[in-house]
Formats: C-alpha cells, sequence, structure tokens
C-alpha cells in the first residue's frame, strides 16, 4: 500500500510539473507533454479557434509530429472580425478559406519567445515568418510585446508567449492573422 500511495504521489509530483512549467491558458492547465489539440480543447479562451480547426479538418495534423509554433487567437480574436465572418468560414463550402486563415498561425519550427526575439533583433527590428499557409507575417517588437503584422495591416500581440507542447508551441494572440488578398 505505501509503494502505491508513494507511486501514485510522485505520478501526481509529474503530472504537476509539467503544468508548472508553463502557463494556464484559459483558465485550464497547458501540459508540455500533450499535443497542440490535446490541450487547446481545455482552454476556455480557445473554443472559437477549436471549431474552426475542426471545421477546416486540421485536428490530425496539428495533433501530429511537428514541430509547430501556433498563434493561437482567442475569442475574443475572432469576436473583433466583422459580424458574421466567423459563422461564413465555419460553412462547410468556406472550408477552404478557413484552411488557409488557419494555416497562416502555422510556421512549421518550434519557435520560442527568445528565438523570435533574437531574429528581430538579427533582422534590424523586424523579421518576416512564412507560415504553414503561404503566408508572410512581419514580426516586430513594441517595448516587451511581441508584434505581428498581417497580410491587410493589422496587428497581432503575443499575450501569452511559450506554452511547450509535445509537438511544438503556442503563442496566444489577442488577433486574427489574415492573408493578403
Amino acid at each position: 500500500m505505501k509503494f502505491t500511495l508513494a507511486a501514485s504521489v510522485l505520478a501526481l509530483s509529474t503530472f504537476a510539473a509539467f503544468a508548472q512549467d508553463n502557463p494556464m491558458v484559459g483558465g485550464a492547465a497547458m501540459f508540455a507533454d500533450k499535443n497542440i489539440i490535446e490541450n487547446a480543447v481545455n482552454s476556455a479562451d480557445h473554443t472559437t479557434l477549436v471549431a474552426a480547426v475542426q471545421a477546416a479538418g486540421l485536428v490530425e495534423t496539428l495533433s501530429g509530429e511537428g514541430p509547430f509554433t501556433v498563434f493561437a487567437p482567442t475569442n475574443d480574436a475572432f469576436a473583433k472580425l466583422p459580424a458574421g465572418t466567423v459563422e461564413t468560414l465555419l460553412m462547410p463550402e468556406n472550408k477552404d478559406q478557413l484552411t488557409k486563415i488557419l494555416t497562416c498561425h502555422v510556421v512549421a519550427a518550434n519557435a520560442m519567445a527568445a528565438d523570435i526575439g533574437k531574429m528581430i533583433a538579427d533582422g534590424g527590428g523586424t523579421h518576416t515568418v512564412s507560415t504553414v499557409g503561404g503566408c508572410d507575417f512581419a514580426i516586430t517588437m513594441n517595448g516587451d510585446a511581441v508584434n505581428i503584422t498581417d497580410g491587410m495591416g493589422n496587428v497581432a500581440t503575443v499575450t501569452i508567449a511559450d506554452v511547450k507542447q509535445s509537438n511544438g508551441v503556442i503563442h496566444v494572440i489577442d488577433t486574427v492573422l489574415l492573408p493578403a488578398m
């Protein structure tokens, strides 16, 4: 019985350690040993993003090996889009457009905030990042904040950085990134 209790305590402390290494997102612990999708579904701030990823058929991809860096817009970010935009994008006939927008939030790398900061510094204050969706966005620093300027000139700010995942990293952003038209 002591062994079982000790093993349970060890397992629980190991479980907690994975969450302690990461910030909370949307009121939920994010675990470094879970993949992007496994963590995202627990965030109350990312229900719209999860619904969009499901509608676009990207669950399997973002559950894959990676590595991926995902700039994850919150529900509030989606709410800033013009009225009806999210509902329209979630329609099956708009799957290609939705997929394009979502994949413009994904980089095929594991880029932690320190890496991004170094790229910005090495670029003289700006760095162009190319996404899986074929978008090129400018990343800059504004004080301590990382900003991403999308193809339409919108600026997203990273509000929570370095949420480690088993297949990459999530950086929470406050604006949906859009491709150039």
